[in-house]
């Protein structure tokens, strides 16, 4: 059944790859909620998750010929996804430093959200109230399987840098949760 599967999947990627919109758009419809819900995990929100899927598959249609097919194509799909979610947040923090300033009143990127919320809460808001940077690290390595080293060179950032995030997200969600 399995190879059956790749057998589907390597004609539909040779069809894309030939232009063929129907392929493209059985590509679409069998990924989007995978993309969706991993563009709202990392982001936090419909509006930069519906960015994020349609970020994607521009680039997939633009990018499917140079899918080569090493891996699976949910794989390569995936780190596009995942690129872009990226892309978006270091976008929103740059345009937040234009507009205010590096000390212009906001709190820092990493730290925008309130650290103590009013009450008991659940997993799905405690997870809202991460910072952005700090919720992406923690989907991209206890949920998506990424390394420390990976999800630094994603970010531009060290090892050391995302082993800090997803401790402190660990720290923050265990206060919030008990």
């Amino acid at each position: 059944m399995r190879s059956d599967a790749l057998t589907v999947a390597s004609a539909l990627v040779a069809q894309a790859r030939e232009g063929d919109l129907k392929a493209l758009e059985s590509v679409y419809l069998a990924y989007q909620n995978a993309v969706y819900n991993l563009g709202r995990r990392i982001c936090g929100n419909e509006e930069d998750a519906e960015d994020v899927l349609q970020d994607t598959f521009l680039e997939v249609c633009r990018s499917i010929g140079k899918f080569r097919g090493e891996g699976s194509l949910w794989g390569w799909i995936r780190q596009v996804a995942v690129s872009k979610a990226l892309m978006l947040l270091r976008r929103e923090r740059n345009r937040k430093i234009h507009f205010f300033g590096e000390t212009g009143g906001l709190p820092e990127f990493v730290g925008n959200m309130p650290r103590e919320p009013a009450g008991p809460i659940d997993l799905e808001t405690a997870l809202g109230r991460l910072p952005p940077v700090t919720r992406a690290v923690l989907w991209l390595h206890d949920v998506e399987g990424y390394t420390h080293e990976e999800i630094g060179q994603l970010m531009g950032k060290t090892a050391s840098f995302s082993k800090s995030q997803l401790s402190r997200a660990h720290r923050r969600l265990r206060e919030w949760l008990e």
